[in-house]
């Protein structure tokens, strides 16, 4: 494979080749990692490593032998020749870390659900989505529901949820670290048709079921939660245990063997009917709550949802929203809170939209409010509501009100999806329109009062400048440059220094561009520009992204972060991933990173600064997310 360097072409098998003779050979080699921009070596004797031929070399920009470490410098086509010095020699690509999590169990149970939910909400708002049209279908007479075609349809629509636990069972053994096949194995175990079969000959004419005298609860698990993932959480800790006392000679057969019967026992007789129990409580104190005060969740939800997002805590919601369609067949409280919620903040971002008279403000506002009006939020959260506090606080109230009246009138979510304009048939249900158009009237409230709310709040950066006002050879970094070029906003809210300040020479004498640095005061980065994501790493510790226009950007979250291999940080992106201005990449750890010793403060650099044109950053200081720091002038 070959790629374009510096004006050459630069072909990773031979300089995988070179790299490896010219640091003392394959046998020369303790370990190997890498990160954003360079390879790093631990080297059995760095005296042997040819220093001065690997720098002449054609592909590497530089050497750097600290901290027990031997770094060669190639920049973001790292990971590709990473990839073929790991064919060449006996390497792992894989790489554990067995340090102590130092984040609170809250964090930790927040990134679990995260990591278990997020990998299957494509599949379950394929379904919610499929099973939404079916319902427009059925209601305009265009298909009868005896017709094999809606049959098929509907089977299709409700296989996602059917078999909710075997895809559970997939994300859950990635999150937990265990073998995948047979946590999807435990999955089908519970779903078996014989089990069923069994299940259901019980519940009809009485007895009981056991293995080996051991009774199992007669409990059918399709679509349930909560099962499957105690299951995999155990399964986590039987299988090392299964490993350890297997011989070596019969490990391959008898370390599933034994990992397979004891989970499967203990699900079927313990873990199930105990997942269930909790899905049923859950289930239950809602609907109590409903009778109580029906409006009182989907209000909340309205009004605090973007707080949730902000904090990646929504996605424990999601759970709660899906146990309940299992369980009553309907959610009357998270996802209509949630449509409303993300419709205001698209009516807030488009309400700037329309009162802005700055052009990229303009345009940043309508697409990110259009895109939130169907269910995809982020953009307009980060990019234009967050970072002018006001239609934040337009789409809270909007996003209430809308919630109290969906609660007030008892609305039903039937299918799920991503809570948005788009999903509006999913209220259809139950052989009647009325929560469908129930919901379209919360959304219409919603939408309306919080446009409203953002026009009389709002006020535009462009009103608060006067017109004495010059513009500056160095910008500010609290105000909009105005004449024209390429602007570029910080990723980060921290405070701005020069890379000058960075504490490796290969930010600090700019070897891989130009940029700035800038300190941390929150552990979140999102997206500076429109573009696309480039590079993404298996240490998450660093991005790469170009923008539309062509500039290539690398954000650096610390300095030697790729030691913790990964630990703190967390991407929500991927490879070849569309992005916005303000659209959420990087999650990280700040105060952990610190706690271990690491320096947090996070280069920000143009990899292709001899490309693009003149480059003016801005001063040091105060910087918010979404704040210009970079200028390019053609």
């Amino acid at each position: 494979m070959k790629s374009i360097v510096g004006g050459f072409a630069m072909n990773y098998q031979n300089l995988a080749k070179i790299i490896i003779e010219n640091i003392g050979g394959e046998e020369n080699i303790g370990s190997l990692t890498h990160c954003a921009t360079r390879l790093r070596f631990n080297l059995k004797d760095d005296q042997q490593a040819n220093e001065q031929q690997l720098k002449d070399t054609a592909g590497v920009m530089g050497v750097v032998n600290k901290g027990g470490q031997y770094q060669v410098i190639i920049g973001s086509d790292v990971g590709n020749v990473y990839k073929e010095i790991v064919k060449q020699t006996n390497f792992s690509e894989s790489e554990t870390n067995n340090e102590d999590d130092k984040r609170s169990r809250i964090s930790k149970v927040i990134d679990t659900i995260t990591g278990i939910f997020t990998p299957i909400l494509p599949a379950i708002t394929a379904a919610g989505m499929l099973k939404a049209v079916l319902s427009v279908i059925v209601v305009f007479n265009w298909l009868s529901v005896e017709s094999q075609s809606y049959q098929i349809l509907n089977f299709m629509a409700d296989s996602a949820f059917y078999f909710l636990p075997i895809l559970l069972a997939a994300s859950s053994a990635q999150k937990f670290k265990t073998n995948m096949y047979l946590a999807m194995m435990v999955g089908g175990i519970l779903l078996h048709p014989n089990f069923v079969g069994m299940v259901a000959a019980v519940k009809e004419g009485g007895g009981t079921i056991a293995l080996f005298g051991l009774p199992i609860t007669a409990i059918t698990y399709s679509s349930t939660v909560i099962p499957i993932i105690l299951s995999v959480w155990l399964m986590s800790y039987v299988e090392p245990i299964a490993d350890k006392i297997s011989p070596k000679a019969i490990k391959f057969f008898s370390k599933p063997l034994i990992t397979i019967v004891v989970v499967g026992m203990a699900a079927l007789i313990v873990l199930g009917p105990i997942g269930y129990i909790i899905s049923d409580a859950i289930s239950n104190g809602i609907k109590t709550l409903e009778t109580v005060s029906p409006w009182i969740v989907p209000m909340l939800i309205g009004t605090f949802t973007p707080l949730f997002v902000a904090t990646g805590t929504h996605y424990g919601l999601v759970p709660i929203g899906i146990n309940n369609r299992v369980t009553a067949g309907y959610d009357t409280v998270i996802y209509p809170g949630m449509l409303a919620s993300n419709v205001s903040q698209g009516a807030a971002a488009i309400g700037v939209g329309v009162k802005s008279k700055n052009a990229a403000t303009k345009q940043l506002a309508f697409s990110a409010g259009l895109t939130a009006l169907f269910g995809i939020t982020e953009p307009a959260l980060y990019g234009v509501n967050l970072r002018f506090k006001t239609p934040l606080y337009a789409a809270m109230i909007g996003g209430g009100l809308g919630g109290l009246f969906m609660g007030i009138s008892r609305v039903r979510n039937f299918s799920g999806g991503s809570p948005g304009l788009l999903t509006l048939p999913s209220y259809i249900g139950d052989n009647t329109l009325n929560y469908f158009y129930s919901a379209c009237i919360g959304a219409v409230i919603s939408i309306v009062v919080t446009f409203i709310v953002t026009l009389v709040l709002f006020k535009d950066e462009v009103e608060t400048t006067t017109t004495s006002e010059k513009t500056e050879e160095v910008m500010e970094p609290t105000r909009p440059l105005t004449h024209q070029g390429i602007e570029i906003v910080s990723p980060i809210k921290g405070s701005l220094h020069s890379l000058k300040a960075v504490e490796d020479g290969m930010f600090s004498e700019e070897i891989l561009g130009q940029g700035i640095a800038i300190q941390p005061e929150e552990g979140k980065v999102f997206s500076p520009v429109n573009g696309e994501v480039t590079a993404l790493f298996e240490t998450k510790h660093a991005i790469g992204i170009t923008s539309d226009q062509g500039v290539e950007l690398l954000i650096h979250v610390g300095i030697d972060t790729v030691q913790l291999a990964g630990e703190g940080y967390e991407y929500f992106v991927e490879k070849g991933q569309k992005i916005a201005i303000g659209t959420p990449l990087i999650q990280f750890d700040l105060e952990g990173i610190a706690a271990k010793g690491y320096q947090t403060i996070t280069p920000f650099v143009i990899t292709n600064s001899a490309e693009v044109g003149d480059i003016i950053v801005a001063n040091e200081g105060p910087i918010e997310v979404g704040s210009q720091v970079i200028k390019i002038i053609h």
